[in-house]
């Protein structure tokens, strides 16, 4: 699509919002609940924003898949938007055509491409944002999978993003609070590192290495890098999104545990953060290991201040009280001196959070996504969250941490994921031992009265 069309579409949402704004305020006006008329706004922008995400790709696309995971918390009304944006973008994108992709070869291996493999299948296996993947067999046999990078790419989410700069004041829809600039500059700065396949070799190396020989989890070796291609070893494996709708419980709760695993290991291991952990990225292999792939949004972590930052907040909600949560706000960038916090409220809803911390072993479905989902999001002005400014450098985690948890819920998972965060994290570690020591028993209070009652001791099950 050329790029004024994607300007024009891109650029009348704001404007289609500014509208609805004024007209929502003559509505208030006239005595329609203002509850009412915030959610008629959020649910119209919504389908406005789902029409034109589902026609562009770039970083529209990659937007469009984060809502992808936002909708599975939402309430029906407001999530058939997104899934239709969503399908849109799995099922609309045309393939390149051959003399397109092999157009792109011949520009990053040279003219005589075709003599770095024995066979190369011009038929598209897999498709991403910014690129496809082919199947093909590497000169010294070996089976790789070739990524190719979408002709005229970069010059599409160069425009994307200065017109998502323009959206930028569509934050107060979600959260009054949070510097939609700055937001939005970080995502640039991660859907920019998709575009540079020479520093995506970079990170899958480096994860490749760290994950070496790890029972667990494979990532393919990077084969070669050059211009807009990569080729890494192929995985044959199951796809998650099999698995999410035929796998047995006990696959799944499998499955869900060791993505956690990769999650929260990826920065103490490699030093960066796996970035993009949805579905499409993960392969059950034939032994059973958990195959990842695509490393584009890897950025290097924790920033310095991140470790403090982790520890205070888990010490305020474990520890501490609705006083040390406002410290703890005010401290670390989430609140200014100007305005006020309900800690208390905000505790209260955080706390389902603080389960996962509470209990040996813990279920995260649908359910229980969209409950915490939906109290992020309500529109009514009592909402804590609303109060709640985000610092822009904790965009990648946050990112990250929410298509986690989308994953997690869609495969339905049960297990011990507080002991799987505590082993990567030495700052959980810190705050739960101050808080079995400050309270006198084991953490899991649930497994303690089940013993009490003489019944075996059972997984905490939320939702």
């Amino acid at each position: 699509m050329r790029r004024t069309i994607r300007g024009a579409k891109l650029a009348a949402v704001p404007l289609a919002f500014a509208g609805r704004q004024v007209a929502g305020a003559s509505k208030k006006a006239i005595g329609r609940p203002a509850d009412e008329v915030d959610r008629e706004i959020q649910l119209r922008t919504a389908e406005h924003m789902a029409e034109v995400l589902g026609e562009l790709k770039g970083c529209a696309a990659k937007l469009g898949q984060i809502l992808g995971i936002y909708e599975l918390a939402l309430p029906p009304e407001l999530a058939e938007p997104y899934r239709i944006a969503l399908s849109r973008l799995q099922d609309a994108a045309p393939p390149m055509l051959p003399r397109s992709v092999h157009a792109v070869l011949a520009e990053s291996f040279g003219p005589d491409w075709r003599a770095n493999f024995r066979d190369f299948d011009d038929r598209r296996a897999a498709s991403a944002t910014i690129g496809q993947v082919h199947r093909a067999i590497w000169h010294d046999g070996r089976v790789v999978a070739v990524k190719v990078m979408y002709p005229g790419a970069r010059g599409a989410i160069d425009s994307d993003l200065r017109q998502l700069r323009g959206l930028a004041w569509l934050a107060p829809v979600f959260a009054p609070h949070a510097d939609g600039p700055a937001i939005v500059d970080e995502l640039a700065e991660c859907l920019r590192a998709e575009l540079d396949f020479e520093a995506e070799a970079q990170n899958q190396r480096r994860f490749a290495e760290a994950y070496a020989d790890d029972p667990d989890f494979k990532v393919p070796q990077v084969v070669a890098q050059r211009g807009d291609v990569i080729v890494s070893e192929w995985l044959d494996g199951i796809p998650l999104s099999r698995l999410i709708t035929a796998g047995a419980p006990e696959e799944r709760d499998r499955v869900g545990m060791l993505a956690i695993r990769f999650f929260w290991s990826s920065a103490p291991r490699s030093g960066l953060l796996y970035g993009d952990p949805h579905p499409g990225n993960f392969r059950v292999l034939p032994d059973g290991r958990l195959g990842v792939v695509d490393f584009g949004a890897c950025p290097v972590w924790p920033p310095a201040q991140f470790p403090t930052l982790v520890h205070d907040m888990a010490d305020a909600l474990l520890n501490g009280g609705p006083a040390e949560l406002d410290s703890f706000a005010r401290r670390h960038g989430f609140i200014d001196g100007k305005r006020g916090l309900d800690s208390a409220g905000l505790a209260e809803k955080l706390l389902p959070f603080t389960e996962l911390l509470r209990h040996d072993t813990f279920r995260v479905n649908i359910d229980w996504l969209r409950g915490r989902t939906l109290d992020a999001m309500s529109p009514k002005l009592s909402n804590a969250y609303r109060q709640l400014g985000v610092p822009a450098y904790l965009m990648p985690f946050q990112r990250a941490l929410v298509t986690l948890f989308g994953l997690v819920a869609q495969l339905d998972t049960t297990g011990p994921m507080r002991d799987e965060v505590l082993r990567w994290s030495p700052e959980f570690r810190t705050v739960m031992e101050r808080h079995r020591v400050r309270t006198g028993q084991p953490t899991d209070l649930n497994a303690v009265r089940l013993r009490r009652a003489g019944a075996p001791a059972a997984g905490f099950a939320a939702g």
